[in-house]
């Protein structure tokens, strides 16, 4: 570029600069908002025994969506497990947190727990917004409802068990146990090598995924038992992807496992 044309360009950007500068302060930009806000937030929801879908403005002045499911009685002194369910991809539905019905709180009731299921929008559960969802209402239902913090799951299906797979993972002193269902999650590092799960899991997988392939899964599982993980896989006969409220009595099973196995 002609030098002369360089330093016209230059003054032409520092004048921008310094008129948006001296601007007046009639239109301040908003203050910012702090993870102390959310927490204050969330101490006002007048959470109720049963269902509650509720919203809370995060620090980035996005909206989150997520269903609370309390159990019935006083919790005072009983504090309860907590399960977070992640539902598979939705396309960015509305309502893809509301689905609770369909197998968490059927598979689940043996536990009798909190449930906490939240909308992931389009995004996968790995991606940064949806760690920060998910991490933060762990962190405000461990401070502000009746949570047993030593009994803390994670569940999902689909890209859901994808991301029951990640914060097993990642998570190992927050979680005591990750329940993937109908997952596809790699357990080799970028050596090839297998990678070992801090914490017990419980994978569920039907017999004829077309998604999904039960190979690859069943590969994965045996990979990462070789250097000692506490995974286990059970196959549900028959069953293909696109049906998760058929899984009911896997994730029942699932549920004795966490009492028998993994809180015993």
């Amino acid at each position: 570029m002609n030098s002369n044309i360089l330093k016209i360009v230059l003054i032409f950007s520092v004048a921008v600069f310094l008129s948006c500068s001296s601007s007046d302060d009639s239109n301040p930009p908003p203050e910012q908002r702090t993870y102390a806000d959310v927490q204050a937030d969330f101490q006002e929801l007048d959470f109720q025994p049963g269902i509650n879908d509720v919203s809370l403005v995060n620090t980035f002045g996005g909206e989150w969506f997520f269903r609370v499911i309390i159990p019935e009685g006083d919790l005072s002194s009983n504090p309860r497990p907590l399960v977070m369910t992640l539902h598979g991809a939705a396309g960015g539905s509305p309502d893809a947190h509301k689905t609770t019905a369909c197998y968490a709180e059927p598979g689940f009731e043996a536990i009798n727990p909190i449930i906490i299921s939240p909308n992931g929008g389009t995004m996968d559960w790995l991606q940064f917004a949806n760690q920060d969802l998910v991490l933060s209402l762990i962190d405000l239902a461990k401070d502000y409802l009746p949570v047993d913090d030593s009994k803390i799951v994670v569940n999902g299906y689909s890209n859901g068990g994808n991301g029951a797979w990640f914060y097993g993972e990642t998570q190992p002193d927050l979680l005591s146990a990750a329940i993937p269902m109908a997952s596809s999650y790699n357990t080799y590092n970028t050596q090839g090598n297998p990678r070992r799960m801090n914490i017990p899991m419980y994978v569920i997988h039907g017999e004829l995924d077309e998604l999904f392939p039960l190979e690859e899964t069943q590969e994965w599982v045996e990979a990462t038992q070789s250097v000692g993980s506490d995974v286990s896989l059970e196959v549900a006969p028959g069953l293909t992807h696109n049906e998760p409220c058929n899984y009911v009595q896997y994730l029942k099973n699932a549920a004795t496992w966490l009492q028998n196995d993994v809180w015993n």
